[in-house]
């Protein structure tokens, strides 16, 4: 009866994922949700992060104090002599004994834990971030290779066509024989183009599936379009409401502050005067019952950590090195910071340009295969001359999605480095008037 439970969790997963391996659609929450659950690391950083909550909330222990308990028993009896003899046999023994030692450097330990689990914390939110961060750049990458799928049919569907009518006029003796191989080829290319995308497309959804914990083989597509805005950013003044939300960021003020405490408790444990209690009592079986109690209050005064270069003296010195060295730390990763923004906001406004210029190149290949479509039809125009206006009008199409993909990916790095949501960043950051 003790396994049913897991039983019933498993079988409610496995049901749970049949369900996204029958369904035809999978949405970017689904993904990202169904990869926060089942990534190895995230799991790994759970475990860190439950150990360092119960050591926090368990502070007590830093001051509870030591207690040890004992029994024995043990035989006695004379080996080689005779004078003042023994009472030969057995006799055993108890004992109790309780040991409570006491510093000044006692409280700042309990600060470190704290900051222990609160460091825990921004790890394991920062990890589920950037696993977040890093379905959604794999999800409209699949996305975008859907829609390039699409124009890939449809090139195939045009080329099929052409082959149709070719064959039709080369029968009534309208077009040559080199035509009607031109367009055969035509043809078979697109086919080839169609087949070798639609198998990369299938393994890399095999790849992400799997990533995010779906191991059935069902046909699943992906709910999504990637929603292009353009963005106004401002550099200066992402750094300056945003810097110091990043994660590396106040991990690093933590770890200054947990530096901090470790060298006051350094001084506080190695030159503080400590108070050390103990209470012991004994009792024993030996003929006639015995037993006993003691007790003892100790003061301890330190000498040696007050001596330059003592070994005491050089651990408070190691600590005051470790604080200095991490506010250098946090001075490299804010600068490192501003330029990864100012970097990114840069390319941000570079990449929308290649938008614009992808946008109008569709628009001038789409006009120019129309009109070459009609010259072959009128005659006065070859098929291959038609295979490369088709051609040229489906490169600027895959263009324009790359575009987009990898605008919309420096979308992402910006937001990731600014550490606040993307869709929210694009909702505060997007120009309204602008057309996408």
């Amino acid at each position: 009866m003790r396994k049913f439970p897991v039983f019933a969790l498993s079988l409610l997963f496995l049901l749970r994922l049949d369900i996204f391996a029958q369904s035809t659609a999978l949405t970017l929450d689904d993904a990202v949700n169904l990869a926060i659950e089942n990534n190895l690391n995230l799991q790994k950083h759970r475990i860190d992060l439950a150990a360092s909550g119960y050591s926090e909330r368990n502070l007590w222990a830093e001051i509870f104090p030591t207690v040890n308990a004992s029994a024995g028993v043990g035989y006695t009896t004379n080996l080689f002599s005779d004078i003042q003899p023994l009472r030969s046999g057995r006799n055993y023994n108890i004992g109790f004994g309780i040991n409570l030692g006491l510093n000044a450097g006692i409280p700042y330990t309990m600060r470190n834990i704290r900051l222990a689990h609160q460091g825990n914390i921004l790890r394991y939110e920062d990890a589920k971030n950037q696993l977040s961060i890093h379905v959604t750049k794999i999800f409209y990458a699949l996305v975008a290779e859907q829609n390039n799928l699409l124009l890939l049919n449809e090139v195939f569907d045009l080329a099929q066509r052409q082959f149709t009518r070719s064959e039709t006029l080369f029968r009534n003796g309208l077009v040559g024989e080199l035509s009607l191989t031109q367009s055969r080829l035509a043809l078979e290319n697109a086919r080839y183009n169609l087949s070798a995308a639609r198998i990369s497309y299938e393994n890399n959804m095999f790849d992400f599936l799997a990533m995010i914990g779906i191991q059935s083989g069902g046909s699943i597509t992906l709910s999504g379009n990637v929603s292009i805005v353009k963005i106004e950013a401002d550099a200066e003044a992402l750094i300056n409401k945003y810097l110091n939300m990043r994660p590396d960021i106040s991990r690093i003020r933590q770890e200054i502050e947990r530096f901090h405490n470790m060298q006051i408790q350094a001084v506080m444990q190695n030159r503080a005067p400590s108070l050390n209690l103990s209470l012991d009592w004994g009792s024993s079986a030996f003929n006639p019952f015995a037993d006993s109690l003691s007790a003892s209050a100790r003061v301890n005064i330190p000498i040696d950590p007050w001596i330059p270069g003592t070994s005491r003296n050089q651990v408070i010195q190691r600590a005051s090195d470790s604080t200095e060295k991490a506010k250098l730390d946090l001075e490299m990763t804010e600068n490192a910071a501003r330029t990864q923004i100012r970097s990114l906001s840069t390319m941000l406004r570079n990449s929308w340009d290649s938008i614009r210029i992808a946008r109008l190149g569709l628009e001038a290949a789409q006009r120019n295969y129309q009109l070459t479509e009609q010259g072959f039809l009128n005659g006065v125009i070859e098929a291959l001359t038609l295979q490369d206006s088709r051609n040229n009008m489906a490169n600027a199409r895959q263009r324009l999605l790359q575009a987009e993909l990898s605008y919309f990916n420096m979308i992402l790095d910006l937001s990731a480095a600014l550490n606040i949501d993307w869709k929210n960043f694009i909702e505060n950051h997007g120009a309204p008037n602008e057309e996408n």
